[in-house]
């Protein structure tokens, strides 16, 4: 079986893990966790940006924005979510380290809407998913409240601001100007907004608390602790109970198994009770990552025999472990993190959340072998754990990525002081519920990891709120990290590439109970498509032959090596699954670098020196280089070697480069196999080249230095335990003739956020992809529908993600197409290039 029918098969394998489990009972599904009166509230706002502006101009902003009755017909219709950034222009004086995007400004949004008259004597609150940055809210020209930190998850309480049978207004000021970050950030109100009703006795906001002490084969218990909020004038006698559904992937109970014994509480006038119930599951469905089944608890609040509140939380019923010497076991079952980390943005489309394209994201990782996720700094959108908890991945949940001192004079250390507490417990009581989550971090290499009262501060906050899962930090320092006794604090120690001294600590009688984590591995370079045979950097590229890293970096296979060495590591999180905006290392003058050499005076003198040449020459680059993925979501070289290492027992097998280097007859072409079979044997052109054996746990890839290249066919046959395993084959093009267009999906759903990604390839006569062709693609759609974005996975690219002209690079494109809302027929999306044949596609729209 060769590499492609191999990713075909797991992706269909993924395909029908959305169709189990479907109920016939006609139960609806829950949209949102939570209050049941919970309705989205993204459509029908108003954008208007001030301060900065994206051409670089200024524009000065007007006092009194907020007032009710601000004219402000003029202003940009939209819908959430939304990033003002990523429709650029990319500006090469911007800083690489942030995409080279125009992200800093004053944004304001506005919306006008109306609370029935029936609604008066309701609460009613505004949820945001995340608003970047510095949040401030106003309802009807009244001050509501802020939210600075642009990552988490926040409510407000508008009832007291609003005319209820009326029209009402609220508007939102960001401000990006006054944060700094070392990645893309995007900027504006950039997740999921919903307007939320319940009666004053209600359950509080996130105010369920799953827990399941005690599990076995034959019987569960689930703990259910619930917070009731009276904010009514007068004490009430509540009742409460919690159902418990099996749940299934679409959000939809399926049947109820158990229940709690109701709880009466009274809860005083402006105050809040907490219940403690418990339901025992019979022969409980464990989650894991290969069966991730879900429960539905269902919280029911009534006063006087009626009911004032219905409240939904979805969990799993699992048990967790982190043991020092036999390694991380779920359900008691020992099992190898095989994780990555990745920034928040969606490539294309900016940090604007899309649950279509993080559904994506993720069946690629899984298609790899990837199993775990950690949220690379910050907290993640809500999208992504209940995906996670759906389709089997492992979450470390993190909160920051600086402390009290910034890496950024504007980062969260200006947040620091007085926002820490608030911002993990909203981190946690967000997130605690999610079985997928199985550790907390408190912090990303931060410039206070030798700090023993912060670290013990930090940990205990989340300790306090959720006792369940193990507190880490991911140290760049870890040696300081343990000296100080800081790492004492914690749970679980995360390392982020520094494995040197590991055997040394393993014999530290502090840390021998402790166990370890890379939180951050490899951090390997490279760009698809790009080989180069005299070092591997060039015209702002990285070369794809996956040996290229940065000082503290390491190649894959050197990561593997170390795992095997030290088994009780855990697993691995490496940096990073996919390309992301910003950051573009090597050719990225942040000085941030310097932090992770910041015990070796000789490597932080070397990495100034080319960071000063960096700031001279001032490089294209506007996104990373480190993602086993590319922007577009296509598989780099690097998927392969990960793909052949945690997945063992898929046949499967992987050449490069590619075979069209009609500068190089009869010059040597180094050429790379990785496979999960042991050994394998080299055919160019029919003739055998050898055949080359792994040695266990030493070497991942099968290479063959002393390739004369000759035009034709490569081909790769591979062998486990002596039997043939997998094949691959690779040829050499022809001139390009024509277009393709291959859509990841054969219908799109018409509820105007559902993407469909189509790859565009350029070809020979005989189909074969050209891969070193560049030519100018003018991409059209005709039907009801849109395109989105467009892009090449080029880090250097400056053409705007919304242009429908795009280049190819290195053979290839993407387009992306969305159904208008409601609409019905078909999209035909076309792609054309001068002196190529054309190509279309027919999407149906459901």
């Amino acid at each position: 079986m060769n590499k492609r029918m191999a990713f075909r098969l797991v992706l269909t394998g993924w395909l029908y893990l959305l169709t189990i489990g479907t109920s016939a009972q006609a139960q609806t599904s829950i949209v949102r966790m939570g209050a049941a009166n919970t309705q989205l509230f993204d459509d029908g706002w108003l954008f208007s940006r001030f301060g900065l502006q994206a051409d670089g101009s200024r524009r000065e902003e007007p006092a009194h924005l907020e007032e009710e009755h601000l004219a402000d017909g003029a202003w940009q219709q939209l819908n959430l979510p939304h990033d003002w950034a990523i429709t650029g222009p990319f500006r090469i004086e911007l800083d690489g380290n942030s995409g080279k995007l125009p992200w800093k400004g004053i944004g304001w949004y506005r919306k006008h809407f109306n609370i029935p008259a029936a609604d008066a004597g309701k609460r009613i609150f505004v949820d945001f998913d995340g608003a970047m940055a510095y949040a401030k809210i106003w309802v009807n020209g009244q001050y509501v409240g802020t939210w600075p930190y642009g990552y988490n998850s926040f409510r407000m309480d508008i009832t007291p601001y609003l005319h209820a049978g009326k029209e009402n207004v609220i508007a939102v000021r960001l401000d990006t100007e006054s944060w700094d970050s070392r990645w893309y950030p995007g900027a504006g109100i950039y997740r999921h907004v919903w307007l939320v009703k319940t009666n004053e006795v209600h359950v509080a906001h996130w105010g369920t608390y799953i827990t399941t002490p005690t599990v076995t084969d034959k019987a569960a218990a689930v703990q259910v602790k619930v917070t009731v909020d009276n904010q009514g004038a007068s004490p009430v006698k509540a009742l409460v109970r919690t159902d418990v559904y099996e749940l299934d992937i679409h959000n939809k109970p399926v049947k109820k198994i158990t229940a709690t014994s109701p709880t009466a509480i009274t809860i005083a006038a402006g105050n809040n009770a907490i219940t403690n119930a418990t339901a025992n599951v019979i022969a409980p469905k464990r989650w894991s990552i290969e069966t991730p089944h879900r429960y539905l608890a269902q919280t029911i609040v009534s006063v006087n025999n009626k009911t004032v509140d219905t409240y939904n939380t979805a969990f799993g019923i699992r048990t967790i472990a982190f043991t020092p010497r036999d390694g991380f076991l779920l359900n008691g079952k020992r099992v190898a993190i095989k994780g990555v980390c990745n920034h928040h943005d969606l490539g294309a489309l900016g940090a604007a959340i899309n649950k279509s394209a993080l559904t994506r994201q993720l069946k690629i990782l899984s298609a790899m072998g990837c199993n775990a996720i950690r949220t690379s700094h910050n907290p993640p959108a809500p999208e992504l754990l209940e995906l996670a908890d759906q389709l089997g991945f492992l979450v470390w949940d993190e909160a920051f990525d600086a402390w009290k001192h910034g890496k950024r004079k504007n980062d969260y250390n200006k947040l620091f002081p007085d926002w820490r507490e608030k911002d993990l417990q909203a981190l946690v009581h967000r997130d605690r519920n999610h079985p997928s989550v199985v550790i907390w971090s408190i912090g990303n290499e931060v410039m206070d990891q030798r700090d023993v009262a912060i670290t013990k501060e930090l940990a205990d906050i989340v300790r306090k709120e959720d006792s369940t899962r193990p507190v880490s930090n991911a140290y760049n320092d870890p040696d300081g990290g343990r000296e100080s006794g800081a790492a004492m604090a914690l749970g679980l120690m995360g390392v982020n590439y520094f494995f040197s001294e590991q055997a040394k600590w393993d014999a530290d009688p502090r840390y021998k109970d402790m166990p370890t984590m890379g939180s951050e591995t490899s951090s390997c370079v490279s760009t698809r498509g790009e080989y180069f045979f005299d070092g591997d950097y060039k015209n702002w590229q990285v070369s794809s032959y996956d040996n290229a890293k940065p000082g503290w970096g390491c190649s894959p296979d050197e990561q593997f090596r170390t795992n095997a060495k030290y088994p009780h590591l855990l697993g691995e999180f490496v940096w990073t699954g996919f390309d992301y905006l910003g950051e573009p290392t090597p050719y990225n003058s942040d000085e941030t670098n310097l932090l992770n050499f910041r015990n070796d005076p000789n490597k932080r003198a070397e990495l100034e020196k080319a960071l000063e040449a960096l700031r001279k020459n001032n490089p294209p680059s506007r996104s990373s280089y480190f993602g086993i993925v590319d922007l577009c979501g296509f598989p780099k070289d690097r998927f392969y070697s990960y793909q052949a290492h945690w997945r063992p027992n898929l046949p499967m097998a992987h050449l490069f480069p590619h075979w069209n280097w009609p500068e190089r007859i009869d010059s040597i072409v180094p050429v790379h196999v990785y496979t999960s079979g042991d050994e394998a044997e080299l055919f160019l052109n029919g003739k055998s080249l050898g055949r080359k054996t792994k040695q266990p746990g030493v070497n991942f890839r099968l290479i063959w230095n002393d390739v004369k290249y000759t035009p034709g066919e490569l081909k790769v046959v591979a062998y486990k335990d002596g039997k043939p395993w997998a094949t691959d084959v690779i040829k050499t093009a022809g001139s390009a003739v024509k277009l393709s267009l291959q859509p990841e999906s054969k219908s799109v759903v018409n509820d105007g956020e559902d993407l469909c990604y189509i790859t565009l390839r350029v070809q020979d006569k005989d189909g074969i992809m050209v891969p070193r062709s560049h030519p100018l693609v003018t991409f059209s759609v005709e039907g009801p529908g849109e395109i989105v974005a467009t892009d090449n996975g080029d880090p250097t690219s400056f053409v705007p993600f919304q242009s429908h002209d795009r280049p190819a690079f290195n053979g290839m494109a993407q387009v992306i197409v969305k159904a208008k809302k409601g609409a019905k027929g078909k999209l035909i999306v076309k792609a054309a290039s001068e002196g190529l044949s054309p190509a279309a596609a027919i999407i149906e729209v459901r």
